[in-house]
């Protein structure tokens, strides 16, 4: 495997780092409602795909807090795997569900974690030190506690092989062929809800040039417009 092959739904897992609200308050590189929206298009885009997703925490009960709500819905049935190092590669168990994955095949790595400059950090170069695995650094769905944190751990990880990459990258790279109908009505809702944008470019295009109907289910009535008479003048 090589990182000039592509990702694919059978080469990949995913690996959610440390998405506690404690850690999320210290977030200064990317605004945290962003940072949650990313984070959880990224795990229904694993969902879509069937991909294999781990979900990791530390210090859950004394300091981090609970994994995001969001997260878990997308994932009810992943274990939470606990930790009290920093570094998740320092936990036997995370190495354990990540060799189940390489041995399906799936060496690329996908990562989302917070911090960008400490759990991300860490997690990369102790793996890539260990292992052949591939490091797929999603920079959108991870923050640091300030901009120069993160910026400067990823250039860290870059220049050790680490590839820096964004949530809707993936999805894409995932999808790769529009023709790929199983995938495809499930990537177009999560694009509309989740890609800003771009999720509203496909709306206007399904609803005003191919005359689809929306999406949502509005009851109410469309009132036409009135003009107001002119006011009166005293």
């Amino acid at each position: 495997m090589s990182k000039l092959d592509v990702l694919t739904p059978e080469n990949s897992q995913v690996i959610f780092i440390d998405h506690q609200p404690q850690m999320a308050f210290g977030v200064q590189s990317i605004d945290r409602q962003t940072l949650k929206n990313n984070t959880v298009a990224l795990a229904k885009a694993a969902k879509i795909f069937g991909i294999p997703t781990i979900i990791t925490t530390v210090e859950t009960e004394s300091f981090s807090g609970h994994t995001y709500p969001e997260l878990l819905d997308v994932h009810p049935d992943a274990p939470l795997l606990e930790r009290t190092s920093m570094n998740s590669w320092d936990d036997q168990k995370v190495r354990d569900a990540l060799a189940k994955g390489a041995a399906e095949g799936r060496n690329k790595i996908v990562v989302s974690g917070l911090w960008t400059e400490v759990c991300n950090l860490t997690f990369a170069l102790s793996c890539m030190a260990d292992t052949e695995y591939e490091i797929y650094m999603v920079a959108d769905a991870s923050g640091g506690t300030s901009e120069d944190a993160h910026n400067y751990a990823m250039d860290r990880m870059v220049q050790a092989g680490v590839v820096p990459v964004t949530w809707q990258q993936v999805l894409l790279e995932w999808q790769r062929d529009w023709a790929r109908k199983e995938t495809y009505d499930a990537v177009i809702a999560l694009v509309q809800e989740h890609s800003g944008a771009y999720g509203m470019g496909v709306d206007y295009a399904y609803t005003m040039v191919h005359k689809s109907p929306s999406r949502t289910q509005h009851t109410g009535k469309t009132l036409e417009a009135v003009p107001a008479a002119p006011l009166a003048i005293e």
